[in-house]
């Protein structure tokens, strides 16, 4: 059964060092989740863009929280496309990366930026308690 866990997240983007045979643009992740899930994120993103407002950047990130009273950690993948000022974004949790309470976890992340503030829903599924 799919469940639904809602609240905000802070988040911290710091860039790296750019690698110069690339390209590409390269930044670390710092979140704190609160609400439903409560804990922290840490992850890598690369990006590139182009001077027509197009651009891409992909991510992974390890969640580490409590969800539902359970322990344990999750990696997200990121996918997130703008096309000419247009945004897709993508957000879906890694196949068999759960760990501890939380293993076994499958889902995507939906995230909303309103006034300023990050809001996300995670759409969950995980295997009931032995």
């Amino acid at each position: 059964m799919t469940q639904r866990a809602k609240g905000e997240f802070d988040v911290k983007v710091t860039p790296v060092a750019q690698d110069e045979k690339s390209g590409l643009g390269r930044m670390s992740l710092e979140k704190t989740f609160h609400g439903d899930l409560a804990g922290t994120g840490v992850g890598e993103m690369l990006t590139a863009g182009s001077a027509e407002g197009s651009g891409v950047y992909v991510a992974v990130e390890r969640v580490t929280g409590k969800l539902g009273g359970r322990e344990g950690t999750f990696a997200l993948h990121h996918t997130g496309v703008m096309e000419r000022g247009k945004p897709s974004l993508t957000i879906a949790i890694v196949p068999d990366s759960g760990t501890g309470g939380l293993a076994g976890i499958s889902g995507r992340l939906l995230i909303e930026i309103t006034g300023g503030k990050h809001f996300y829903e995670l759409e969950y599924t995980i295997p009931e308690k032995p």
